[in-house]
């Protein structure tokens, strides 16, 4: 009677607030776990490795890509990120869904290396004014940085029409609400649930 997991993918350019609405996911959720990357770079304060991220050299991180061990990988801000194949396959196969934070390349990937397991969902700003708001109010950063991570945004805007779904993120609680829609939209799609014919045929014959 296990359906199979689902692959929920959250893109968005930075700033949009992709991190925040996955936590309140994981929170809302008790099926939901967040898919760990693998990355390049540097650990900060707190963080635990193979909790937060499998924090790896480039060396590493480019030995695993060669051995087939990502499901996807990318750069992003002069970083390698990636999924480990091994955890998301066994939580799939167990009927558990995984949450993948992840740039549009990393969901065209799995979408090509798991299809019919991927939904994906592409959270944009209200508008590129507010969303550099929102960057100014993150940390000090110089003018040129701000407007690196503008440039940055533009290209993952450009890739909306890559998924499913599209979510303009005006308020929170709101996009909160849409994702989780989608969420369970996708866990009672037909051909998630391969024990349906034997239960409708018992149904019949009562």
């Amino acid at each position: 009677m296990t359906r199979r997991g689902v692959c929920l993918v959250l893109a968005s350019a930075p700033g949009v607030g992709k991190t925040s609405v996955s936590r309140a996911l994981l929170e809302m959720e008790p099926d939901l776990s967040l898919s760990i990357s693998a990355t390049t770079r540097a650990r900060r304060p707190g963080e635990l490795d193979g909790v937060h991220y499998f924090f790896r050299s480039q060396a590493e991180f480019d030995a695993m890509v060669e051995r087939g061990e990502l499901l996807e990988y990318a750069r992003f801000l002069d970083r390698s990120y990636g999924t480990p194949r091994g955890p998301v396959e066994a939580a799939l196969e167990a009927g558990r869904d995984v949450l993948f934070d992840i740039e549009w390349q990393g969901h065209r990937q799995l979408r090509d290396r798991l299809p019919g397991d991927v939904v994906g969902v592409h959270l944009l700003p209200p508008s590129i004014a507010e969303l550099e708001r929102r960057l100014r109010g993150r940390a000090q950063e110089s003018e040129a940085e701000i407007a690196r991570r503008l440039d940055v945004a533009r290209a993952e805007i450009a890739h909306w029409s890559d998924f499913d779904h599209v979510v303009v993120n005006r308020d929170f609680d709101r996009t909160v609400a849409e994702v989780r829609a989608i969420l369970h939209a996708a866990r009672s799609t037909r051909a998630r649930q391969p024990w349906l014919a034997e239960f409708v045929e018992g149904l019949l014959k009562t």
